[in-house]
């Protein structure tokens, strides 16, 4: 992003603007995780907090000038998205035999 009064110069964003939006972000995944009792928003908020730290390495790896967090994060997503595939499954498969994905009702795994 260029800066309006002198075109040359670029902005750059503070690296504490990410640390606390990743913070605020992870806050919200923690609070899912632990007052929600649906069994897909639970998932959803465990990915927020992936996300959430994914963005704190990121805005770590920015400010020291290095790609080995980035590289890092795009292994992290690579697994993110492995368990979501397989979590999705599961969910979908303890919907079909329970009729219900709130984890209260479900105990245990037992068929």
């Amino acid at each position: 992003m260029k800066n309006i009064l002198n075109p040359t110069t670029e902005m750059k964003i503070p690296i504490d603007y990410y640390i606390w939006l990743s913070t605020v972000l992870f806050t919200i995944g923690v609070l899912g995780v632990l007052f929600r009792r649906n069994a897909i928003i639970i998932f959803a908020c465990i990915e927020l907090m992936l996300n959430a730290s994914n963005l704190a390495i990121v805005a770590f790896s920015s400010a020291i000038k290095s790609f080995s967090g980035q590289i890092f994060v795009f292994f992290v997503i690579a697994v993110a998205a492995a368990e979501v595939a397989v979590g999705l499954a599961l969910i979908v498969e303890i919907f079909k035999s329970k009729r219900s994905i709130d984890v209260d009702q479900i105990s245990s795994l037992k068929g």
